[in-house]
């Protein structure tokens, strides 16, 4: 059954589509893009499922085939259609570059991969694996982010800049996590199995941040621009250096929301 929502009952949908046609109005050149990508479509499943065939197709998988697979993974699920518009919110009210739902929509690279993810999560969970091996490998190769498609994600996720982000086979990120660029939730290099770092809600994950192994990271933490994280973080505390230590406490319950790279120093490391 189809259950995607119409422009009146979809405030996401409808903000959107209000950006996109006052930028075509200001910028002509552009006005066929935005007519293709955004403006033709009756639902923002249906858009964003042709928006992203058309970033991911090959010559192996076209842009019509991959369009229904990702569309069809989009009506079948509530919660990725939920974690789309949450996902997209998340830009808008953390990073300052965005200005609009339109920007991260059309041009925001992170979002784009995650949003890819969640199609090719959903195929591995179809048992549809292969396919969705492959879609993994075409997301990095457009988007330079690999996501595999076994890792479980939550909704309101900011993939800042996205670029050389990666995150192993059995991660496992919270709701209202923020990341920026070059973070890696990955393996030691040692271990088989279940491998990766279990991230909790509310978290920020600074530039180029490793964290390493089957180690949780607890909900409303902060990890720092540049840290490898070996050892599990307790909630609510703030974590620097090479291997990271304790540092402080985040000033927020959840320093996801506010994006304030600022790190604590009210402990001795």
């Amino acid at each position: 059954m189809n259950t995607l929502k119409n422009d009146a009952l979809d405030p996401v949908w409808a903000r959107l589509r209000h950006e996109v046609e006052e930028m075509a109005r200001n910028e002509s050149m552009l006005a066929g893009f935005l007519h293709d990508m955004v403006l033709k479509h009756r639902s923002l499943e249906a858009a964003i499922s042709y928006f992203l065939a058309n970033k991911l197709a090959s010559p192996y998988l076209t842009t019509t085939s991959l369009r229904d697979v990702i569309f069809e993974a989009l009506q079948d699920s509530a919660d990725i259609r939920d974690a789309i518009r949450k996902d997209l919110e998340a830009v808008v009210e953390r990073d300052p570059a965005a200005r609009s739902m339109a920007l991260p929509f059309l041009y925001f690279k992170g979002f784009q991969a995650l949003q890819s993810y969640r199609a090719a999560h959903w195929l591995w969970n179809q048992d549809r694996k292969p396919l969705a091996l492959y879609l993994q490998s075409r997301i990095s190769e457009a988007f330079d982010v690999d996501i595999h498609p076994a890792a479980r994600i939550g909704k309101g996720i900011l993939i800042d800049h996205g670029t050389g982000v990666v995150i192993g086979e059995t991660a496992v990120v919270g709701d209202n996590v923020s990341m920026l660029h070059e973070v890696t939730l990955g393996g030691t290099g040692k271990e088989s199995g279940d491998r990766h770092p279990k991230v909790g809600h509310g978290v920020l994950i600074g530039a180029g941040a490793k964290i390493l192994g089957n180690i949780r990271i607890g909900d409303g933490s902060k990890i720092a621009a540049g840290s490898i994280v070996l050892d599990e973080v307790p909630a609510h505390t703030t974590v620097a250096g090479i291997p990271a230590k304790t540092v402080g406490r985040p000033k927020s319950f959840e320093p996801a929301l506010l994006m304030d790279q600022e790190v604590e120093h009210d402990y001795c490391i």
